[in-house]
This record gives C-alpha cells, sequence and structure tokens, in this order.
C-alpha cells in the first residue's frame, strides 16, 4: 500500500488576506473550488514548481468565529528559502511580524493572518550572523 503526500488544510478568515500573505512568501494559486451548497472556497496555493505540494486554504462563506485563535495545536508550516534575511526583510516590509528572528542565520517564525505558524529555514547552510537580526527580540511565540 502506498501513501502519498497530498496537501495541508488550513482554515482562513479573510481568503484575499490570508492569499496576499502567501504569495509574500512566493506561493501560487494552482486551483480553485467553490462549493455552492456546501457554502466554501478552497484555494491551492503552492511554491511554482512544487504544486504537488499544496496548502490548501479553507474559507467558510458565513464566516467563522473561531478564527483567528491560537492555532498552535496545528503545528506549522515550513518552508526552506534561498536566503532567509532577504525573506524576513520583504515580509517586514510588507507589515509581516517576525515573531522569531532569524538570529542564528538559519530559522525563523512568522504568522499567517490568521495565526498560522510558518517556519522559514535557510537552504544549505546558515547564513553568518548579521544585524537587525542578531540583536532581534522574539515578538509573541510561534
Amino acid at each position: 500500500m502506498g501513501l502519498k503526500y497530498l496537501h495541508t488544510m488550513v482554515r482562513v478568515k479573510d481568503l484575499e488576506k490570508s492569499m496576499a500573505f502567501y504569495e509574500l512568501l512566493g506561493l501560487k494559486e494552482t486551483r480553485r473550488m467553490d462549493s455552492d451548497g456546501g457554502r466554501f472556497t478552497l484555494v491551492f496555493m503552492a511554491p511554482p514548481g512544487q504544486e504537488e505540494c499544496p496548502i490548501e486554504l479553507t474559507y467558510n462563506w458565513d464566516g467563522d468565529d473561531a478564527l483567528p485563535d491560537d492555532s498552535r495545536h496545528f503545528g506549522h508550516l515550513a518552508y526552506r528559502v534561498p536566503n532567509i534575511y532577504d525573506m524576513c526583510q520583504h515580509l517586514m516590509d510588507n507589515g509581516v511580524t517576525i515573531n522569531r528572528p532569524p538570529r542564528d542565520g538559519h530559522m525563523a517564525f512568522v504568522r499567517s493572518p490568521d495565526n498560522i505558524s510558518i517556519e522559514l529555514l535557510q537552504e544549505g547552510d546558515a547564513l553568518p550572523e548579521a544585524e537587525p537580526w542578531n540583536s532581534m527580540e522574539n515578538t509573541g511565540h510561534w
């Protein structure tokens, strides 16, 4: 019996805002399904060239009052990036809080608009420690 990874699903409160966040990370919409009967939209987003590894954003048309709660029970999504400092700066420049800065040149954490924890990992060896990251404190939790 073979097992194949399909996707990771997260519920979102504001579909457009959540899509914009994942686009900042570099993900692109690969497919979409609207269910009139179920009153929901599913949007699949993945890194270019990695369409087999999507995240499914599930948006309930009638709202979801439980979001965004503390979604730590979910765990986190993890993405490898070519330059963690450049990615964190790009996210900060677009209003995203860096919860765990890449002080070690290797790992950072941010949160999506729906409180999903996102781990960013440096591709290859850690980058040399650098400011402002080296002295930046944690913000919130991840």
